[in-house]
C-alpha cells in the first residue's frame, strides 16, 4: 500500500500552496513585503514555509532568525529544474503557505543577459502564481505602463497580481481602477511610505537580522498595515489554486545508495560547523544532505570556544564576516592552534570564503593592521574595498581532491571585498555565459578551501565524497 501511495504521488504531484513575490528591480521592496507578509501570515496562526530564488544567505537568515519560518534557497543554477522541484517538496511539506522571494528584477538571469536561473524562470518551471510589486513613488497613471511591460514581455510570464508599494493612499482607489481596467490584472493592495520600516537598504553582506534591534517592531507595524491595505485572504486563495508539483526522487538517491553499501557507512561521523557571528552563510540544504549521508552536525564557535569538539572527524568553516572580528579571533590563540594542528594532522577541511580567509597566516582589516590567523595557509588575506570576481561560477577540478576527481564538477558563486594573495590553483572557474575564468581554491589532501560558495546538490557526489573521508579518518584514528 506504502509504495502505491508513493507511486501516486509521484505520478499526480502534491499540493503546496504557494506564491512568489518579485518586482520590477532590486530595492523595490520585495524583502520588505515578503517579511511584513509573513508576520501577517504567523499573526493568523497559517503554517509557514520560505524560499529565496537565488545564491543569497541573507533574506533566508532574516526570514528564519526574525520570523522562526523554515527558508531555504531555490536556485536553477546550482540544481536542476528537478532537484529545484524535489526540494521545493522536501522543504515545504506540510505548510500551509510557501512563500518565495524573486532576486533583482523579475527577468533578471545569468551575466545580465538571460532568463535563465531568474525569479521567472523560477515561477515558471514551478508553476508559482507571481504578485508584482511595483515601487510607486513618483508614479500614478504610468504605473499601469510599467506592468504592462512585464505582461507583454513573456506570454508565460505567470503575473496574477500587483501589490503597490510607497503609493500614497489617497492614489489608491484611482491607480487600482486604471490597472484593473485597462489590464484585467488584479491588484491585491498597496502599501504607503512606511518610514523606518524599509528592510531593502541594507548593505548586502553587511547587516543581519540580528543587526537590527528593532526588527520585531518593524514587522509588527508592517503586518498590521498589511491587514488593512492589502488582501491577504485574496493572496492564500491565489496560493491555493497553484497547480500540483510533481514530486521528484532525491538527486543523491542513486549515490546514497551506493554509498550506504560500503560497509563502514554505518559507522557514526561527526562533522564541526563553525557557527556563530563570524561565521553564519551555509546553506541549510547542504548541512541537511549530510545528516541524510549519516553524519552529526556539531556546531562551535571560533570567536568564543577555545577548542574544537571532541571527537569530531571532519570540519566546514563557512563564509560570513570574520573581517568585523579579527582582534577577537586573532585572540583565541587556543581554537586558532588547535584548527591548524587539526587540519595538518589530517582532519577533512572544506573552507568557503570567511573560512577561507579565516585560515591565512593573516588577514590585513579595515584598519590598516594585519591579524594574525590560524596560518594553514601561507599568504594573507586583504581587504580590495569592491566586490571582486562577484557572481556565479562552474568549478572544474584541476586535480583529484577532497570532493571532486579531476574533471568533475561544482556550482557555486563568490561575494567578497577581501582577496588574497594565494587564491589556490585546484579548481578552475568559469563564469555562465561570459568568457570570464581563473583559477581558485587549494585542494591540497584533506583540504579544500577558498572563495567559492559551493551547492552540494549541484553534485551530490561531493557531499558523499566529503563523508566518506571523514569517516575512513574516524575508523583510521
Amino acid at each position: 500500500m506504502k509504495d502505491q501511495a508513493e507511486q501516486q504521488i509521484k505520478s499526480t504531484g502534491i499540493e503546496i500552496p504557494r506564491i512568489m513575490i518579485a518586482a520590477a528591480g532590486s530595492g523595490s521592496g520585495k524583502t520588505t513585503v515578503v517579511c511584513g507578509l509573513l508576520q501577517a501570515f504567523l499573526n493568523r496562526g497559517t503554517n509557514l514555509a520560505s524560499f529565496k530564488c537565488g545564491p543569497d544567505y541573507i533574506d533566508p537568515m532574516f526570514h528564519t532568525e526574525a520570523l522562526g519560518v523554515k527558508s531555504r534557497n531555490l536556485d536553477l543554477f546550482f540544481c536542476h529544474e528537478e532537484t529545484v522541484k524535489y526540494l521545493l517538496c522536501k522543504n515545504a511539506e506540510g505548510a500551509d503557505l510557501a512563500v518565495m522571494e524573486g532576486v533583482m528584477g523579475y527577468y533578471d538571469g545569468l551575466a545580465g543577459k538571460s532568463t535563465d536561473a531568474s525569479a521567472y524562470d523560477l515561477a515558471v518551471k514551478t508553476g508559482t502564481p507571481v504578485i508584482l510589486i511595483v515601487d510607486c513613488k513618483g508614479m500614478s497613471v504610468s504605473i499601469a505602463a510599467l506592468i504592462k511591460g512585464f505582461l507583454e514581455f513573456r506570454p508565460d510570464n505567470q503575473i496574477k497580481g500587483v501589490i503597490l508599494n510607497r503609493l500614497a493612499p489617497m492614489l489608491y482607489e484611482d491607480v487600482k481602477e486604471i490597472i484593473e481596467k485597462e489590464l484585467q490584472l488584479e491588484v491585491f493592495g498597496y502599501l504607503p511610505v512606511m518610514k523606518d520600516c524599509s528592510l531593502e537598504s541594507r548593505h548586502l553582506g553587511l547587516v543581519t537580522a540580528k543587526e537590527i534591534g528593532n526588527l520585531k517592531e518593524i514587522l509588527s507595524r508592517l503586518a498590521e498595515q498589511m491587514e488593512q491595505t492589502i488582501n491577504l485572504d485574496r493572496i492564500l486563495t491565489l496560493a491555493e489554486v497553484a497547480p500540483l508539483v510533481r514530486r521528484e526522487a532525491s538527486p543523491a538517491s542513486e549515490a546514497m545508495k551506493h554509498a550506504n553499501e560500503d560497509k563502514n557507512s554505518r559507522y557514526p561521523v561527526r562533522i564541526a560547523v563553525a557557527q556563530d557571528k563570524a561565521f553564519c552563510f551555509y546553506y541549510q540544504d547542504n548541512l541537511e544532505l549530510l545528516q541524510e549521508l549519516g553524519a552529526e552536525i556539531v556546531p562551535f564557535s571560533p570567536l568564543e570556544d577555545q577548542r574544537l569538539p571532541r571527537g569530531i572527524s571532519g570540519l566546514i568553516l563557512g563564509g560570513g564576516y570574520p573581517e568585523l572580528y579579527l582582534e577577537q579571533l586573532s585572540c583565541n590563540k587556543s581554537m586558532l592552534a588547535d584548527i591548524k594542528a587539526a587540519i595538518g594532522n589530517g582532519l577533512p577541511c572544506i573552507a568557503e570564503c570567511g573560512g577561507f580567509m579565516y585560515l591565512h597566516e593573516t588577514v590585513k582589516g579595515t584598519d590598516g593592521n594585519s591579524y594574525p590567523l590560524a596560518g594553514v595557509i601561507v599568504g594573507e588575506s586583504y581587504p580590495t574595498e569592491k566586490l571582486t570576481r562577484f557572481g556565479y561560477i562552474t568549478l572544474t577540478a584541476a586535480e583529484d581532491n577532497l570532493l571532486c576527481d579531476k574533471g568533475e564538477q561544482l556550482r557555486g558563486h563568490e561575494f567578497h571585498y577581501w582577496d588574497s594573495t594565494n587564491t589556490g590553483a585546484g579548481m578552475r572557474a568559469e563564469k555562465p555565459l561570459r568568457r570570464t575564468a581563473w583559477d581558485c581554491v587549494i585542494t591540497e589532501g584533506n583540504l579544500w578551501a577558498g572563495y567559492p560558495h559551493i551547492h552540494f546538490y549541484s553534485n551530490p557526489n561531493a557531499a558523499i565524497r566529503f563523508i566518506k573521508k571523514a569517516r575512513d579518518r574516524s575508523l583510521n584514528q
